[in-house]
């Protein structure tokens, strides 16, 4: 059955067409409440489907949100996608996502498509990149955002500023304590008992990995602690877990569970912290299968407290980011008028849990 037409509509009504379409597409200039609930009766009657180009030049709004996020498979994407989800669906906007592969090149090739659809606002989440090789596209990202605020579009980023770009006009940026939080978990997990510690970071030039770094090897100072050695690999899960196999053999064989070392011995053990939680989870992975345990022969601990955590054991120490409300923000950023915009400041907590040996849980998990 072919689909009705807004001329049916407006026959069935006995209203003009242009009538039919102020009442359908969402112009100012509505009709009387008694001729639009006939045209809405009549459309309702055909099974009319409206037009969303008609509407979006009607209203000079698509309705539309983009969303651009390295990969929608990690929960800490997918929670941050679903607070933008949430606050778009209160202004009456509709979510487009892109997930890309988390370089500034495919974030602008998606800046460029969400703009040629004129979405209402367009919303980039993840770590921005210092590496030589991106300069030139973290330029065009820049520029394309640039080009969609100088249109009237509103963009927001999360995580950090773009890489070497000026200010741009409506565009804002939700920033994360990433820095202050690494500096916390450090000088909380400094002041335990533990023999020493590792890093397991991402590549170098990953602007969320290098600052969390930062911060950790700052805590530790604090704490009076050492430098700890730090293990470059993959920004994922699978990144952590070849870098559990290597320090689980390198641990097994300086001192492991068949050396009567550690605390099977009742001695201190090395405690190990990656940078996000993924990355965290696959370390454990790699280190049982080096035959150690969690936190009995070491220690682990990660960064964002994603929801997967949930039901992972041992429940992990890392540092929570409230990753739902940052999404909301985000969008409430974008969408909201300028006198209701939100304050984007977002604050974190250390969560000390079993795989460092602490039975410590906040307030919020019992």
């Amino acid at each position: 059955m072919a689909a009705s037409t807004l001329s049916e509509v407006a026959r069935l009504a006995g209203v003009s067409p242009a009538t039919a379409s102020r009442v359908l597409n969402g112009s100012a200039r509505t009709p009387g409440a008694e001729v639009a609930d006939k045209v809405r009766a009549a459309a309702a009657t055909l099974g009319y489907i409206a037009n969303a180009q008609a509407q979006a030049l009607a209203t000079s709004s698509t309705g539309l949100l983009g969303l651009i996020v390295h990969d929608i498979a990690d929960p800490y994407f997918s929670t941050i996608a679903r607070g933008v989800q949430q606050a778009a669906r209160l202004h009456g906007k509709a979510v487009l996502l892109a997930s890309t592969g988390g370089t500034p090149a495919e974030e602008q090739e998606a800046v460029a498509q969400f703009a040629g659809r004129r979405a209402d606002a367009i919303i980039v989440v993840g770590t921005r990149s210092t590496r030589p090789e991106h300069a030139q596209d973290n330029a065009a990202l820049a520029a394309g955002l640039q080009r969609y605020c100088a249109n009237g579009g509103r963009a927001a980023v999360v995580g950090q500023p773009l890489t070497g770009a000026p200010q741009i006009d409506g565009l804002q940026t939700v920033q994360l304590p990433n820095r202050e939080l690494a500096t916390e978990l450090a000088q909380t997990l400094g002041a335990m008992p533990f023999r020493e510690f590792s890093l397991v970071a991402g590549p170098p030039g990953l602007t969320t990995s290098d600052v969390r770094l930062e911060g950790f090897q700052h805590g530790l100072s604090l704490a009076g602690r050492e430098p700890a050695p730090v293990r470059r690999t993959s920004f994922d899960r699978a990144g952590g877990y070849a870098v559990g196999l290597q320090l689980g053999g390198e641990l097994a064989r300086e001192g492991g569970p068949a050396s009567g070392s550690g605390a099977a011995a009742g001695g201190p053990v090395p405690c190990i912290v990656a940078v996000n939680d993924v990355m965290a989870i696959g370390l454990i992975a790699g280190l049982r299968e080096s035959g150690l345990e969690v936190p009995a022969d070491v220690a682990v601990a990660g960064f964002d407290d994603i929801e997967t955590l949930r039901d992972f054991q041992p429940a992990l120490t890392t540092a929570r980011l409230p990753l739902e409300r940052i999404g909301m923000l985000a969008a409430e950023a974008t969408l909201s008028a300028p006198q209701d915009r939100p304050d984007l400041e977002v604050a974190g907590e250390v969560m000390l849990r079993f795989s460092t040996g602490s039975p410590v849980v906040s307030p919020a998990e019992r």
